[in-house]
């Protein structure tokens, strides 16, 4: 029993020691790591296995840290990585060998490298790059039935000499262009940039970058780069043929998507109602391309919609612009120039009523156009009658005098009695 109890006991002995870490065993950083500017706006790290590293049963990996000009940090088992990123500051990373699954184990020390920014004097990059895009049908192809536009726009940097020229170029995916169509100032230096059609995937999630460059005879222009997302730059279209109609107080309002690569359930909507006779606006949100409300019958209303891409799609971006109004109703409003007409009408009514009773008040009228007496009959025949009546020693004297003309004559106002 003693040899037996003794065996096992070793056994165990030598188990527990297996199980214990090796702290002899260290892991060994990567070895000719570098960085290399492959495209616009996109590094590739690469690195090799330390050759004089052990060879054990274990599973190794590399921890990737960007130190400039983002601070980001990952894992991978790969031995080079490709990133995005803006490369005008400059761009640097470490990377360590790490144990991927047996976690007892300590990481090697880190290695670096750096790809310096590029040359320029300070103050001639340019300064506030904002782009653009929009997407119009393609009736040129099948194969491609929208077409996507990119305007960008920028500021000349503050120190940047008279003589500067200024050059934009944008990479999506693959595709890289350079800008043909500028715009200038009055120095004739570019300040924007207008691609009618891009390789630009509307629905695609990648980021766009875009670098500006320059050149001058006075000084070394600074290169300037950025990366931007499409959702947040992508300038939606309004949506199309906006309809509606009033049945008594039944509002029905009806629209079409927007000229867009995304389908009908990728939008959300907004419609704004305003009452021009009562001046208040109703604004409702809904995923339907219908709204129906309920109104006064007796009011104009102006409506406008507006689209945004749906967050089921794609990530959140800005509307679109309100489509252009339409007006329903009673109250149609009339053009200017027939209230100006009926201003001024109004206004000579007035100042004819004022003068009227002007005139009527002061008798200017019957003096300024004294009336014309008729012409009198040249025959004047007068029948004079006298009768004398004598009553006893009184005596009363009645002369009658009348006065008679033709048919025809003018008979006297007055008589004297």
């Amino acid at each position: 029993m003693a040899p037996a109890s003794l065996i096992l006991l070793g056994a165990t002995v030598i188990l527990q020691v297996d199980l214990l870490p090796d702290k002899k065993f260290l892991l060994l950083p990567p070895v000719n790591f570098t960085i290399k500017a492959i495209n616009l706006a996109q590094v590739l790290l690469r690195w090799e296995p330390n050759t004089d590293q052990e060879q054990r049963n274990v599973q190794l990996g590399y921890h990737v840290k960007i130190n400039a000009p983002q601070e980001e940090d990952y894992e991978t088992r790969n031995t080079e990585s490709r990133r995005i990123t803006i490369l005008h500051k400059g761009f640097s990373a470490s990377v360590q060998t790490v144990p991927w699954s047996d976690r007892s184990l300590q990481p090697s020390s880190w290695v670096s490298a750096e790809l310096r920014a590029p040359p320029g004097s300070p103050g001639t990059s340019i300064v506030n790059l904002t782009c653009t895009t929009n997407t119009k049908a393609n009736n040129y192809t099948h194969l491609r039935p929208y077409q996507v536009s990119l305007h960008c726009t920028w500021l000349v940097g503050k120190d940047a000499p008279e003589d500067t020229q200024y050059f934009l170029y944008y990479r999506y995916g693959s595709w890289t262009e350079e800008c043909q169509e500028y715009s200038k100032d009055t120095l004739q230096r570019n300040i924007a940039c207008w691609f009618p059609r891009t390789f630009i995937n509307s629905k695609g999630r990648d980021l766009l970058a875009v670098y500006v460059n320059g050149s001058s005879e006075e000084a070394v222009i600074k290169p300037f780069d950025e990366l931007f997302a499409l959702h947040a730059i992508d300038r939606v279209n309004p949506p199309a043929k906006v309809t509606a109609e009033i049945e008594g107080t039944c509002l029905s309002i009806q629209w079409e998507k927007p000229v867009s690569a995304f389908p009908v359930h990728c939008f959300d909507y907004e419609v704004k109602i305003y009452n021009t006779r009562k001046g208040y606006f109703q604004t409702e949100k809904m995923t339907t391309n219908t709204f129906i409300s309920v109104i006064d019958g007796i009011s104009e209303y102006s409506i406008q919609v507006r689209a945004a891409v749906s967050s089921v799609c794609r990530a959140v971006g800005p509307p679109s612009e309100w489509s252009e109004p339409i007006y329903v109703g009673n109250d149609e409003q009339k053009p200017w120039t027939t209230w100006f007409l009926i201003a001024v009408m109004a206004t000579i009514c007035f100042i004819l009523l004022i003068f009227s009773l002007i005139c009527r008040r002061c008798h200017l009228w019957t003096k300024v156009f004294p009336p014309v007496p008729a012409p009198k009959s040249n025959i004047k025949e007068f029948f004079v009658t006298i009768n004398y009546e004598k009553t006893g020693s009184n005596e009363t004297e009645t002369e009658v005098i009348s006065y008679a003309e033709e048919a025809g004559s003018e008979t006297l106002e007055d008589s004297v009695f």
